[in-house]
């Protein structure tokens, strides 16, 4: 018996829907996926409930699929098989996200259920490596990758996102926790980082937003960054797992919405890893890319 840990987005629906066996979904507090019914709702503080309840349905597998943006956490919602679970669940909240999720897929793994991840029960999600669209790839390429790349190594130490913005060799924008549709958004306008919300610790979490509205200050006006970014068009949108993450959880995600994002950003093309970069809709995505006269790649 297959279960999906489900977050938002058209993706849990996908995976159900190419299962033989309807899977149980189960979906965070507030996080339904697009077209599908919830049969068990649960938050980060019942966890241990609904571990016991898939283990009691016979659950064997379970797939964590959709966006999840970072939940909050009140000690007062702690219920009693979740308690035990606390001290592990705050070392790798402590780690970082990516720590956390291992954490948690941990959990899952000791009570006897194989974690697979989306691309491993819909194969057709991750496509071959090559072009896809009718549009070359430009000549410069090869620049634009090498410096890519460096930025998906530094987002991984960082426990940063997996997509990034590359235009004469500049990065111009990198994912952060608002998602690459934020990230894409802030090169059509000016977009306004949201003030993160941490009960714990409001005032620290006030001077990391300063702190990081300095240092986007100090890259975009000065420098070939500035430069590069003050132009009108033109770029690479890049999207790779982070080096190391544990692939069967949190592996990247492109869409119709992506196309159309990067379309009105007005980049040249996209470029994704090949065996790590899940694409939703690929005919759609590259119909809309095809009549854009932009490119997608798969490397």
């Amino acid at each position: 018996m297959l279960a999906l840990i489900s977050g938002t987005g058209a993706l849990p629906s996908v995976v159900a829907a190419h299962q033989p066996t309807p899977p149980i979904i189960c979906a965070l507090d507030g996080h339904k996926p697009d077209g599908l019914e919830v049969d068990v709702w649960f938050r980060l503080e019942t966890i241990g409930t609904l571990l016991h309840k898939l283990v009691a349905r016979g659950v064997t597998e379970v797939c964590f699929c959709g966006a999840i943006q970072r939940p909050g956490f009140s000690p007062l919602k702690l219920d009693a098989r979740t308690m035990p679970l606390v001290p592990t669940l705050a070392r790798a909240v402590k780690d970082g996200e990516d720590a956390a999720l291992r954490a948690i897929l941990g959990l899952f793994e000791k009570r006897g259920m194989i974690a697979k991840g989306a691309h491993a029960l819909v194969p057709e999600l991750l496509p071959q490596p090559g072009i896809l669209t009718r549009t070359p790839v430009p000549q410069d390429i090869e620049a634009h990758i090498k410096a890519a790349e460096q930025v998906s190594i530094e987002q991984g130490r960082a426990d940063e996102g997996q997509s990034c913005v590359i235009r004469d060799e500049q990065v111009i924008a990198r994912e952060d926790a608002r998602g690459t549709d934020a990230m894409l958004r802030g090169l059509c306008q000016n977009d306004v980082r949201p003030m993160p919300t941490t009960e714990g610790d409001p005032f620290g979490a006030a001077m990391d937003f300063v702190g990081d509205m300095l240092d986007d200050a100090a890259d975009w006006l000065s420098g070939p960054v500035a430069e590069a970014r003050a132009k009108p068009k033109g770029g690479v949108f890049f999207k790779a797992p982070k080096p190391g993450q544990d692939r069967r959880i949190d592996l990247p995600t492109i869409g119709p919405e992506t196309a159309r994002a990067v379309i009105q950003a007005r980049l040249d093309g996209m470029v994704i890893a090949a065996e790590g970069v899940m694409v939703l809709e690929r005919e759609k995505v590259v119909r809309l890319l095809d009549d854009a006269g932009l490119f997608l790649w798969v490397r």
